[in-house]
């Protein structure tokens, strides 16, 4: 306000002592003064160079997502162990058998079953067990007769295998057996062994009284005759074919045995 009165005022002294052109255009100056905006002549001008601007920092970048490891390939299944070959035995093996009970052509006819058990483990090339001691043996009697004559020294005994059970198992069995302890026993004279004696001494009897013509040579010739008829007797006195219990008993095989 004071620099407006002062402004008047000035305008009025020029007038005064300049005429009308000159207070005329000093009348114009201080309108055009006047209209403009009265400047705060007290704010402290900040003459401060431009403060330089300061550039955004750059929003940080993601974290990186962590790197999984690669997870380790399977292992391989390990490949399963080959099955082990079954348990067999070559034709023409052996095994040794003990006899379960006795065998005699006296009370044992053809067809007759026995058993024996395995002496001792029998095994394979490999050395496996394939037929463990303790097995029982079946065996078929296919042929039993006894010895009818003195030239007879074994009479005829025929075992065929058909079977060994082991371990509550039974497998079939092909093969042929010999009893290795048989042997023959005299059976206790019968009426034909008798029957034997009596035709030599009848026949004597009367080759003697043929040749002699009397009765002493029929006597004689009887004597004779009875000599001969029990000689005759004890050549052909029957024979029976005897295998004890717990004889040894030898099987071969006829062909593969597997189990």
């Amino acid at each position: 306000m004071a620099a407006n009165r002062l402004a008047i005022l000035t305008l009025a002294v020029l007038a005064a002592c300049g005429g009308d052109r000159a207070a005329s255009m000093a009348a114009d100056s201080l309108s055009r003064d006047l209209q403009r905006l009265p400047v705060d002549s007290s704010a402290v001008l900040n003459d401060q160079a431009g403060a330089t601007p300061v550039a955004a920092a750059p929003a940080p970048a993601p974290a990186p997502k962590p790197v999984s490891k690669p997870k380790p390939a399977p292992k391989p299944a390990p490949k399963p162990a080959p099955a082990p070959a079954p348990l067999a035995l070559g034709a023409g093996a052996t095994m040794a058998t003990s006899l379960d009970r006795e065998i005699s052509s006296k009370t044992d006819k053809p067809g007759a079953t026995v058993t024996a058990s395995v002496a001792s483990d029998v095994r394979d090339a490999s050395g496996r067990v394939v037929i463990p001691a303790g097995s029982r043996v079946t065996m078929t009697i296919t042929e039993i007769h006894e010895s009818e004559n003195k030239g007879d020294k074994t009479g005829k005994l025929t075992l065929t295998p058909t079977a060994v059970e082991i371990g509550g198992q039974s497998y079939a069995l092909a093969g042929s057996a010999n009893a290795l302890d048989r042997k023959l026993v005299d059976r206790k004279t019968n009426a034909g062994d008798v029957a034997k004696v009596g035709a030599g001494a009848a026949a004597g009897a009367i080759v003697g009284r043929v040749i002699g013509g009397s009765t002493k040579g029929a006597v004689i010739g009887g004597l004779i005759g009875g000599a001969v008829g029990t000689q005759r007797a004890v050549e052909t006195q029957d024979r029976d074919v005897v295998v004890p219990a717990s004889s040894r008993v030898e099987i071969t095989l006829d062909g593969t045995f597997t189990r």
